[in-house]
C-alpha cells in the first residue's frame, strides 16, 4: 500500500471526480479528492500527494491560481501538476504553463491516456538513478537525493519539470539541443505535447533564475535552440 503514488484530484464536477476516481484506483494509484481549491490546498498540505490533477475552472479561487500558490510554497511547491481543462486554445495552455502547470490536459479526455500522463509525469519527476547525487555547473548545484537547487549557495525552488530540465543541461552543457530534442528527452519521446512548451518552460525558469543572477546560463541559439554554459 505504502507504494502506491498518491493522486488529488481538485475538481468541481463530481461527475468528472468520480470517474477519475474510478479509473486512477483501476491502475493502483490512491486517489484523494477536493471540490474546490480551498479543500485542495489543505488536502495537498496534509497528505502531500505524489501527483495533482487540477482543474482551471474552480468556484471562487481558480486552478490557475492554485497552481501560482502551490509553486510559491515551499515544501510541495515541487509537486507534479497535470492541469485539466476545457481550455484548449494555445495561448491558454501556455497561461496554464506560466502557472505552473507540468502538463496540460483537454476535457473531453482518455481516461486511460489521462493515467498514461500521470505515469509519465511521476517518470519525469524523478531523478535519474544512474546519475551522480550532486551535480555541480559553476555556482550551480543540483543535488538529487534532496531535490534541492542552489545557486552560490543560496537556494532557488524548481518545480518538478524545471528541475528536470535543469538536470538535462547540467549534465549535457556547452551543447545546443533543438526544442524538439529537449521534448524528447526532458518530457519523453512518448508524450505529445507542443515544441512551444519549451520556451514556456525555459522562459519560466530563467524568470527564476534571475534574481539570484544564473539568467544568462540558459542561452538561446537562434534558428537552432538552447544551449546551457556557465562559462
Amino acid at each position: 500500500m505504502s507504494d502506491r503514488h498518491t493522486v488529488l484530484v481538485v475538481e468541481d464536477e463530481a461527475a468528472i471526480r468520480d470517474m477519475l476516481n474510478f479509473t486512477l484506483s483501476a491502475a493502483d494509484f490512491n486517489v484523494i479528492e477536493a471540490p474546490n481549491a480551498e479543500q485542495g490546498w489543505n488536502l495537498l498540505l496534509e497528505h502531500k500527494p505524489d501527483c495533482i490533477i487540477l482543474d482551471w475552472m474552480l468556484p471562487g479561487t481558480s486552478g490557475v491560481s492554485l497552481a501560482q500558490r502551490i509553486r510559491q510554497h515551499d515544501q510541495v511547491g515541487h509537486t507534479p501538476i497535470l492541469m485539466l481543462t476545457a481550455k484548449g486554445e494555445e495561448n491558454d495552455q501556455v497561461k496554464g504553463f506560466e502557472a505552473g502547470a507540468d502538463d496540460y490536459v483537454v476535457k473531453p479526455f482518455s481516461p486511460r491516456a489521462l493515467v498514461a500522463r500521470c505515469h509519465a509525469l511521476l517518470r519525469r519527476h524523478m531523478p535519474d538513478k544512474h546519475s551522480s547525487e550532486v551535480i555541480k555547473a559553476g555556482t550551480l548545484q543540483l543535488d538529487l537525493s534532496s531535490y534541492r537547487f542552489t545557486v552560490d549557495g543560496e537556494e532557488v525552488k524548481l518545480g518538478p519539470t524545471e528541475f528536470k530540465l535543469m538536470h538535462f543541461f547540467m549534465t549535457h552543457s556547452n551543447r545546443v539541443y533543438t526544442r524538439s530534442q529537449l521534448l524528447d528527452h526532458v518530457w519523453g519521446e512518448s508524450i505529445i505535447v507542443e515544441e512551444r512548451t519549451v520556451d514556456v518552460h525555459i522562459r519560466r525558469l530563467r524568470k527564476i533564475l534571475e534574481p539570484v543572477g544564473a539568467a544568462n546560463v540558459i542561452q538561446t541559439v537562434r534558428g537552432a535552440g538552447y544551449r546551457f554554459s556557465t562559462e
